[in-house]
């Protein structure tokens, strides 16, 4: 993330005002300042951009000819130091959107609006975990088109300054480091160990191959690259930042190279105060600025990543971030403040401001389907069988990749009562045979399990709520059963180990067959369908679980995120792109705090055996695809999966 005090927990944007972007650039990183330009007709003054450098209002980067010089650190005259840009005097003014939590179908939306407030850059972040998530497999497509979403922000107009880690923090699982790196019980994150930069250098040939065609030099919009992140407040290899410079270098980046942190002098560049008075202080010292967030947008999936310093806290999903854009793209007070302002700067009016998307309150949603994770299981492949407990990253699943996200159930057998001990990331739930007798975690590393007759079953299904993303025990960040499981002091043999990770083809496995209606007394942990009828255009919308606990919310196939009753966070984020007209199904882990028979929200309705279709539906659409009325008619609904952690729903 941006440079911040961490010694504050407040994640109020004005303390994320990024000073990478200043011309404080790491003397290593950066070109010497030179006197003279060196291009035709320039002095060693440099001069002030003209309206349509600054502006863009008619003439994108991509239609820019002359590019022989690049973001360059300038020092004229011995006055303040400043950027240049194609040798004209060049300010920065940059906002953060991360396209991986964006939907696709608003990249544009977004980028416009960014424009629109006047702002000339937008700075992305890459995400080494979701675009290599097994060793040698990557993805670039669809939400995570890195490619397309720059090409897209230099159609509008708008630089680019790439900010590819491998390294990101980001408030992303590990930081962006891929969870198949602690498959190696010595690695060392972040520094130049063999197993480290080997699978640096192979990313890096990859990405970079995507990147050099977009570079300024050649044509495309990106002006800047920066090396690693916020390693002065990591600091373990003294060779590792010259290593990672070189590593872009020979793979063919040749703009301007820069850091970012928030250690000794960058952290005074760091400003309080109300937003109009921060940004024009930052401008009024001649110096750049990169807004962090502009947007925010959503940890959507099992991305978020967590804190470990006196205690364990993830964060949740929503990554607003107290932006100038809500999580939802709407304007703020900020926003309006930062528009004025930028326009008195420009001379040339702004861009028209972009209409909001519209938002629809859809009528409740209550799930009609059930299937309990016991009888699941029968259907999921077949399980690990280890002598010991096996670490989630460890696991041979995944082409031998091991498990990133989600849950892993562990179980074996035992023949007394006592206590259970061991060490459990991040959350487990014990269950003997399949009744919950409590939870393990940071706080409690010890349960008391009752009286059991005979050889009985135990069950620990742990809950991986997120990677640390920054700190110095990010090498530590292994996430199930860690170590032995003790009983009585003597640990526990012969496990069953499933895992239960909640991509899409996890959910494949359960056709219209496995599913039954729910009865009067469901058994949780559990997964729970309904649906979701809409008549006209979706829109935007949000999705609040009154009643339910914690657990995963999927649209259609799409995560949305966690949620947990204890907040902060009450609703998630649906963005209307990710919706259909008709049906859409939707689910998700979760469980009720409330007895079953009380409402999702407020939907009436018979859910014990279905009874009569008591689905709510939105306009003139009729009949429910998961009624006994007519259940050869339709084929198994798009609808939605709720996945209930300490119990579950799909809805």
């Amino acid at each position: 993330m941006g440079p911040r005090a961490r010694s504050s927990r407040r994640r109020s944007w004005t303390r994320a005002l990024a000073v990478a972007f200043l011309p404080l650039i790491f003397s290593g990183f950066a070109p010497r300042p030179r006197p003279k330009l060196g291009l035709p007709g320039a002095s060693a003054q440099p001069r002030p951009a003209p309206s349509s450098l600054f502006n863009w209002s008619h003439l994108t980067p991509l239609e820019l000819e002359d590019r022989a010089a690049g973001l360059e650190p300038q020092s004229p005259g011995g006055r303040k130091p400043c950027f240049t840009l194609g040798g004209h005097k060049f300010q920065v003014f940059g906002g953060s959107i991360h396209y991986f939590r964006v939907p696709r179908a608003y990249w544009g939306d977004r980028l416009r609006k960014l424009k629109a407030c006047g702002f000339n850059t937008v700075t992305t972040y890459v995400p080494w975990n979701l675009h290599e998530p097994e060793r040698g497999k990557f993805d670039f497509s669809g939400n995570l088109d890195m490619e397309a979403f720059v090409l897209l922000a230099a159609e509008m107009g708008l630089w680019v300054i790439l900010r590819p880690g491998p390294y990101i923090c980001s408030e992303i699982d590990l930081g962006g480091l891929p969870s198949w790196l602690l498959q190696d019980s010595g690695m060392r994150l972040r520094t130049t160990y063999k197993g480290f930069t080997e699978a640096v250098d192979l990313y890096f040939d990859h990405l970079m191959a995507r990147v050099v065609p977009l570079q300024y030099k050649h044509g495309g919009p990106i002006i800047a690259v920066q090396v690693e992140n916020e390693y002065g407040s990591y600091n373990k290899d003294p060779a590792y930042m010259p290593y990672i410079k070189k590593a872009l270098e020979d793979r063919g980046i040749v703009e301007l190279l820069l850091t970012s942190d928030n250690k000794d002098g960058l952290q005074k560049g760091v400003l309080d105060g109300e937003v109009l008075k921060t940004v024009s202080a930052i401008l009024d010292a001649g110096s750049s600025i990169n807004l962090y967030m502009f947007h925010g947008g959503t940890n959507f999936g099992f991305i978020n990543g967590a804190m470990h310093f006196h205690e364990y806290k993830s964060d949740v999903t929503s990554y607003d971030y107290d932006a100038v854009l809500t999580e939802a793209g709407d304007y703020t007070a900020k926003y309006f403040k930062l528009r004025d302002f930028f326009g008195s700067l420009s001379g040339v009016p702004l861009p028209p401001q972009p209409s909001l998307l519209p938002k629809i309150a859809y009528e409740p949603v209550r799930p009609n389907l059930y299937l309990s994770l016991w009888d699941a299981l029968q259907h999921m492949e077949e399980p690990v069988s280890s002598e010991k407990p096996v670490n989630m990253e460890n696991l041979p699943v995944n082409d031998g990749n091991g498990q990133s996200f989600g849950y892993t159930l562990y179980e074996t057998t035992i023949a007394s009562s006592g206590v259970l001990s061991g060490l459990v990331r991040d959350r487990g739930q014990v269950f003997v045979n399949t009744v919950s007798v409590g939870f393990l975690d940071y706080e409690r590393k010890k349960i008391v399990i009752p009286l059991v007759q005979g050889y009985t079953r135990l069950r620990i299904l742990v809950e991986n709520r997120g990677r640390v993303n920054y700190g110095d025990n990010i090498d530590d960040q292994r996430k199930g059963l860690i170590g032995n499981i003790y009983l009585n002091d003597a640990p526990l043999k012969k496990f069953r180990i499933y895992s239960l990770d909640m991509r899409k083809s996890f959910f494949q496995r359960f056709s219209v067959d496995k599913w039954s209606p729910i009865p009067e007394a469901p058994t949780f942990p559990a997964f729970f369908l309904g649906a979701l009828s809409i008549s006209l255009s979706p829109f935007d919308t949000f999705m609040k679980l009154e009643g339910w606990e914690k657990g995963v919310v999927f649209i259609n196939g799409q995560n949305l995120g966690r949620y947990w009753n204890i907040g902060p966070q009450e609703t998630l984020y649906l963005p209307g792109a990710w919706l259909d007209q008709g049906i859409n199904q939707v689910g998700a882990p979760a469980a009720p705090s409330l007895p079953w028979a009380s409402p999702l929200s407020q939907l009436p309705g018979e859910i014990p055996g279905h009874g009569p279709c008591r689905l709510v539906r939105a306009g003139n659409l009729s009949g429910c695809p998961l009624c006994a009325d007519d259940p050869g008619s339709r084929p198994f609904p798009r609808g939605s999966l709720l996945w209930l952690q300490d119990r579950a729903l799909l809805l």
